[in-house]
């Protein structure tokens, strides 16, 4: 009696699953309000499958707006994106105070601000422009002797807090709706919007907190290039990653370029020197964004006194 062939082997179970793509760079996430900064890092660690992964510019819970995310490589350059500046949609109720300076605190004070205009709050604004000296909220992450403001706050503390220079280059009134003001505020790293609206309360005499808050920017990022934690859930990943993803460099954009042939490439990657001419007739640049002559960026490099002898700082291997 004949005997029938064994079934075909499925050969497919027996491959080892390919290891996905490392991914790099960074996700521009509009945050939701309620959430934590932290609470949207470890959702998209999740969703991502990564352990390398940080943000740049904390916002407040109720904030919402330009969150970036670093991921892979990118988090190399969170120092350089974290100083730079930022922009904000703010919108600022007068006449009630509250001790967080922000809708998530307890009303500590109401006043009559009928009287308020928009001429009134505009003569305020001239006085916020330009290089300040602010005192940051009490229900703040900086440490004062070691302890974090907020958690002094929540147990009723209050320390004394020194002036912070902080610069705000842009400040404009975009709408009047009493007693709410809609401001656009572009500043320096640092600034406190809740301490701003705080302050504009006081120079205004009736008191003031902010009611609700937009970053529309943080660096090169931008509010209309944000997306969603559920836009980022909804993605095929990793496929779908070079159309969610802005390069790692794109922090460093404006910096001087450093084009290196074949040779200086697998000296940078030893750590060496890179020996080269002088940029043009203009003063030696101190750093420069650096890439191999395929045009992948590998690395920061800090110049000598000349610019002439380039020295890796940060080295970006690909592949991993």
């Amino acid at each position: 009696m004949p005997v029938a062939d064994p079934a075909p082997r499925d050969h497919s179970r027996q491959r080892p699953a390919r290891p996905a793509p490392p991914l790099h760079g960074f996700l521009v996430i509009d945050k939701p309000a309620g959430w934590t900064s932290f609470d949207v890092v470890a959702r998209a660690r999740r969703l991502l499958a990564v352990r390398k992964i940080g943000h740049a510019g904390t916002l407040d819970p109720a904030a919402t707006g330009v969150l970036p995310l670093a991921v892979g490589h990118a988090t190399r350059v969170l120092e350089y994106l974290a100083v730079a500046d930022k922009a904000y949609r703010a919108e600022i109720t007068f006449g009630v105070e509250t001790d967080s300076h922000d809708r998530d605190g307890q009303v500590t004070a109401t006043h009559d601000a009928a009287a308020l205009t928009r001429e009134g709050i505009e003569t305020a604004l001239a006085g916020f422009r330009g290089a300040i000296a602010q005192i940051p909220p009490m229900h703040a992450a900086i440490k004062v002797d070691g302890q974090r403001l907020y958690e002094l706050a929540r147990r009723g503390e209050e320390v004394e807090r020194a002036p912070r220079p902080v610069v705000i280059s842009r400040l404009d009134f975009l709408a009047w709706t009493p007693p709410v003001a809609t401001l656009l505020v572009e500043c320096s790293k640092g600034t406190y919007i809740r301490a701003l609206a705080r302050d504009l309360g006081t120079v205004t005499g009736g008191g003031a907190y902010l009611s609700n808050l937009v970053r529309t920017r943080a660096g090169p990022f931008t509010l209309d290039a944000a997306i969603t934690l559920d836009d980022l859930a909804a993605a095929d990943l990793p496929a779908a990653w070079p159309k969610l993803a802005i390069p790692s460099d794109a922090v460093l954009a404006d910096w001087p370029a450093l084009t290196l042939d074949a040779a200086e490439t697998i000296a940078w990657h030893h750590g060496k020197l890179v020996r080269r001419e002088a940029m043009g007739d203009e003063p030696a640049p101190q750093r420069a964004r650096v890439y191999d002559s395929s045009g992948h960026w590998i690395g920061i490099g800090l110049a000598d006194e000349t610019g002439r002898s380039w020295r890796p700082a940060k080295v970006i291997t690909h592949g991993t």
